[in-house]
């Protein structure tokens, strides 16, 4: 049909008007033969314009048109359309959300009729009504046509706005249910025999179990069967299983007329890997011996939909109570939790930016913090057992679970969210939770929630709004009803009751809950800005606390920080304000003793785990050494300057101890260090460079007072061990050497006195009883060792060595390194010793005896009495002594030859040592893993325990802290040992060969 261009121009416009996208192709369907006596009808042009994609919409009605059977179909939908409005907005609001359903009404034209009544029975379709419309139903495909024809009747009430978003997910359960009844009934019917024998009870869980299914989902179920009428119960079981088969593959199979959905049995004990069809009997062995916690959490949801639903209800019976014991197991929040994280971290990071489902802010986070709710006070509140989510979330807010307004806030975000992944998945009925990014896609999805002004902006605005209000909610839920426990509330808003708040505590892995209580009650209660920051700020930490191994502990030294700092105006600003703040915070106050008791010593050390407080980057050596010899300077005695020097000492320990924490534990925007070694590295470094500069910054004091500039003697610390290696630990003590050279004209005996007091001032000083941790030195690998003098000139260290110096002395000489005093006289104690720990000739082999000798005793005799060997970190098979003597060794034999192991440090003389090919490649690297375990190890006791130790601690809570340190999650302590005794065993394979072998 021809238009005059002026006509054209005006329908042009009209078209955009209403909304058309392609006005041009718009035109010539309206011109078309089956619309041409209804085209210039407004009545169906204002009913186009308002569905989601008014060009879909008349392409899919113009499809349906062109598929009637014969004219007079024809005009009658014409004329209905026309004429009835509800069938008008039911009809073309589906052609205009889903191009799947339009689809399926050209293949059957007639099933438009399904969308003509309107009574009210008809607005709420019930359970009933969907299984009279499968009855009709006598295969798979004819299945697949009713259930089409039924869930275009929910699409066209869901798109009209007749129902809102949970009455359809309830609907969509209810048609689930009808179809899993029919599917089950076709299966009988196929195999009457297999029927005869047993009773088979399907119980929905997930989405249908909870009656808030999504339009495309799986439809996960658990089977039941027992024998019928004496049936042998093996020939039940079989029979069973063949009916449970055959019906997951009536629904799931692909036909010309599509599948419904798949059936998904992968809930069931043991998962893909058990028997399809279990008595009830093995089901309740199952989950009272080896279900996990996620199996009760999903059992939340389980209901009886189909076949024998009194054995359905038998099973429930069973299992019921077996759920809401489940809060009871060992670290049940932390599995739930970390059985959260683990769903995002398998999400690809191409979509974790689109998924409405799985990602952080989703609609997981809301059902995850809900279920987890349920399952903690759904033991003694039944009015919490409820299978779907909106449902539960109203019950913990009238029953103050939950305070009131995050409640509405988070049902607010949840119906969104599920609107949205409703409209997605109708449009093409696919199973997907990502966000579209195609415009039109977007277009459609904005305007099919009535986001009319622009859609696409709008649409994406709310969604991040939402989303951001789930992420800022889902963890604060749990914890926030704690602080209303102990403070006032506004008239008519419910609290948890005490014995709530305490199994919520004991959930959350507090040991004490009453005093728990008492400390939220001392930091939240009030109505001063302190309290009502706390308040803000309590719920996050009390999740983090929770995340660690004592969060008694964590939260106990939280109050008493604040109470120390509570009336400096900074500290809460800086928790409330800088993101890692109070998350560091958390992690490191939560962690062990050691970095708790350092900032109590000076809790103003906390702007340290702030964005703009220095941060926790260990500071340089100079720079360290630079603040204590000022603050010396500063000082009126060497007393006040050794004190303030180990004031700087401590600070850093704080600084590098929390850095150690929080980069092994990770924060939620940064994950932990995947290299352990760095961390190794990071700490031995920290602590070195700080022990050094505390030695630095004494010899100084020291000096000063008793000498003022000069001391009569040149004066050295030479580092040795650990020190000297840069691998200090937190509680390791100083190893050194002292070295003094007479100043010319300086008698020697007056030199030697200047140098000995000079080692005894600082001895004394850096052990003085303080709030600061003291600074043990030791000097015990000294020629003569204890009998020997505690300072000696360089001469008489020349003469030593070149007349007595013994094998051992030789070894302990390879990690020394000048470290503090005179640099010249440092450099030279460094060239006198270079030829004895880097002989020209190697070792001969009697020298290799005696270091195999001397190790074999070392073993035998310091190993502490009953300590297992196999665990003891440093003395063990595999531990740190057994890889440092092997790399020793070969640094003592090819050291003269092989620049690169001319080095105080393990980890570098081991790669120098691989480089020149004196070892394999895989022989380092074992050596290397077991070293660095066994470091962490002994930096972890001293981080848990506040002392140090070589072995694992034997009180479950260290244990477990010690596990956190080390990345295992609560409640595999005993893989944390198995993996250590695997490491050792494989490097004392590499040291049996290297060390002993003769190589």
């Amino acid at each position: 049909m021809t238009s005059a261009p002026g006509r054209r121009s005006s329908t042009f416009t009209r078209l955009l008007r209403h909304g058309f996208t392609d006005p041009s192709a718009a035109e010539r369907l309206l011109d078309s033969a089956g619309l041409a006596l209804v085209r210039n009808d407004p009545v169906l042009l204002d009913a186009l314009g308002a569905t989601a994609d008014p060009d879909l919409a008349l392409q899919g009605l113009v499809r349906l048109l062109e598929a009637q059977g014969g004219a007079a179909a024809r005009q009658e939908l014409l004329d209905t359309l026309v004429a009835a409005k509800p069938l008008r907005d039911r009809l073309l609001g589906v052609l205009g959300a889903s191009e799947a359903l339009a689809d399926h009404l050209a293949r059957h034209p007639s099933d438009w009729q399904a969308l003509v009544t309107y009574e009210p029975r008809d607005l709420h379709p019930g359970l009933e009504e969907f299984e009279r419309g499968l009855a009709g139903a006598t295969d798979p495909v004819s299945l697949r046509v009713a259930y089409r024809r039924c869930l275009l009747s929910i699409a066209a009430r869901d798109v009209c706005g007749t129902i809102e978003v949970a009455q359809t997910a309830a609907e969509l359960a209810d048609l689930a249910t009808a179809t899993l009844r029919a599917a089950l009934a076709l299966a009988q019917a196929a195999a009457p025999e297999d029927a005869a024998l047993c009773r088979l009870a399907v119980i929905a869980m997930g989405k249908c179990g909870g009656h808030e299914l999504n339009y495309v989902s799986d439809v996960d179920v658990i089977f039941v069967g027992e024998a019928a009428n004496g049936a042998d119960e093996d020939k039940a079981l079989r029979a069973a299983t063949r009916l449970a088969s055959h019906l997951m593959r009536i629904c799931s199979e692909t036909t010309v007329e599509g599948s419904i959905w798949p059936v998904d049995a992968n809930l069931r004990p043991e998962g893909r890997n058990g028997p399809l069809v279990r008595t009830l009997a093995s089901h309740l062995a199952y989950y009272q011996r080896w279900a996990k916690t996620w199996e009760f959490q999903a059992l939340l949801k389980a209901r009886p939909v189909a076949g024998d639903l009194g054995l359905g209800e038998e099973y429930m019976a069973a299992l019921q109570p077996l759920v809401w014991q489940a809060a009871e197991r060992e670290n049940f929040v932390a599995d739930v939790q970390k059985m959260r994280r683990r769903v995002v971290e398998n999400i690809p990071a191409a979509e974790i930016d689109r998924q409405l489902k799985l990602g952080p802010g989703g609609l997981r986070d809301v059902e995850f913090a809900v279920q987890l709710l349920q399952l903690v006070h759904g033991r003694s509140d039944a009015s919490l057992r409820s299978g779907t989510t909106l449902d539960a979330l109203k019950a913990l807010a009238a029953g103050g679970y939950v305070g009131r307004a995050d409640a509405a806030q988070l049902d607010d975000a949840y119906r969104f969210l599920r609107s949205m992944e409703h409209r997605i998945q109708l449009h093409r009925l696919r199973r997907t939770h990502l966000v579209p990014e195609d415009e039109a896609d977007l277009r459609r999805l904005g305007r099919s929630l009535d986001l009319r002004t622009d859609p696409v902006a709008t649409l994406t605005r709310e969604w991040k709004r939402h989303a951001s209000v789930v992420r800022r909610l889902h963890e604060k839920l749990f914890y926030r009803p704690l602080l209303d426990a102990v403070a006032a509330l506004a008239p008519g808003e419910a609290r948890l009751s005490a014995e709530a708040a305490r199994e919520r505590l004991i959930a959350l892995g507090y040991a004490d809950p009453a005093a728990a209580l008492r400390h939220l009650e001392a930091l939240a209660s009030g109505v001063t800005r302190k309290a009502a920051i706390q308040r803000t700020l309590l719920p996050v930490l009390l999740g983090w606390f929770a995340d660690s191994a004592d969060p008694d502990a964590g939260l106990l030294t939280f109050r008493k920080v604040s109470d120390a700092l509570g009336k400096t105006p900074w500290y809460l600003r800086l928790l409330r304000d800088e993101g890692a703040a109070a998350e560091n915070l958390a992690r490191v106050l939560s962690a062990g003793r050691l970095a708790p008791d350092l900032l109590m010593r000076a809790p103003e050390a906390v702007a340290l785990l702030g964005d703009g407080g220095g941060g926790l980057e260990p500071r340089p050596r100079a720079h360290l050494e630079q603040e204590m010899l000022a603050a010396v300077r500063r000082a009126d005695n060497a007393v006040q300057g050794v004190t303030a020097a180990r004031g700087v000492r401590r600070r850093e320990l704080f600084r590098t101890s929390a850095a150690d924490i929080v980069g092994s534990y990770g924060t939620e925007s940064q994950p932990a260090e995947a290299d352990q070694g760095a961390l190794v590295d990071l700490v031995g470094g920290a602590v070195s460079d700080l022990t050094a500069a505390t030695l630095s910054g004494t010899l100084r004091a020291v000096v000063r007072e008793g000498w003022g500039d000069t001391l009569p003697t040149r004066f050295a610390i030479i580092g040795m061990g650990r020190f000297g290696g840069h691998e200090l630990g937190y509680g390791s003590d100083a190893d050194v050497l002292f070295v003094h050279e007479p100043r010319d004209g300086v008698d020697e005996r007056e030199a030697a006195e200047a140098a000995g007091k000079v080692v005894a001032e600082m001895r004394r000083l850096l052990q003085i009883p303080s709030a600061d941790p003291p600074l043990l030195i030791d000097a015990d690998l000294r020629p003569e060792g204890k009998s020997g003098p505690l300072v000696r000139t360089l001469k008489s260290y020349e003469a030593y060595y070149r007349r007595w110096s013994l094998v051992w002395e030789r070894h302990a000489l390879l990690r020394a390194e000048h470290v503090a005093g005179d640099e010249d006289l440092g450099r030279r104690f460094t060239e006198l010793i270079d030829p004895l720990r880097y002989p020209a000739g190697g070792l001969d082999e009697e020298a290799v005896r005696e270091i195999r000798r001397l190790k074999a005793r070392m073993e035998s005799e310091r190993l502490p009495r009953g300590a297992d060997p196999k665990l003891h970190a440093k003395l063990g098979p595999g531990g740190l002594s057994d890889v440092e003597w092997t790399v020793q060794l070969l640094q003592l034999r090819h050291g003269a030859k092989e620049q690169g192991l001319r080095t105080t440090r393990t980890r570098q003389a081991l790669a120098a040592a691989r480089a020149a090919g004196l070892i394999s490649e895989e022989d380092a690297a074992t050596l290397d893993e077991a070293w660095v375990l066994a470091t962490r190890v002994r930096n972890a006791v001293m981080l848990v325990r506040g002392r140090a130790g070589d072995t694992f601690p034997t009180v479950p809570r260290e244990l477990g802290a010690v596990g956190r340190y080390l990345g295992y999650g609560p409640g595999h302590a005993g893989d944390m040992l198995d993996a250590y005794r695997r490491t050792a065993r494989r490097a004392r394979g590499v040291v049996e060969e290297l060390f002993y072998g003769g190589s």
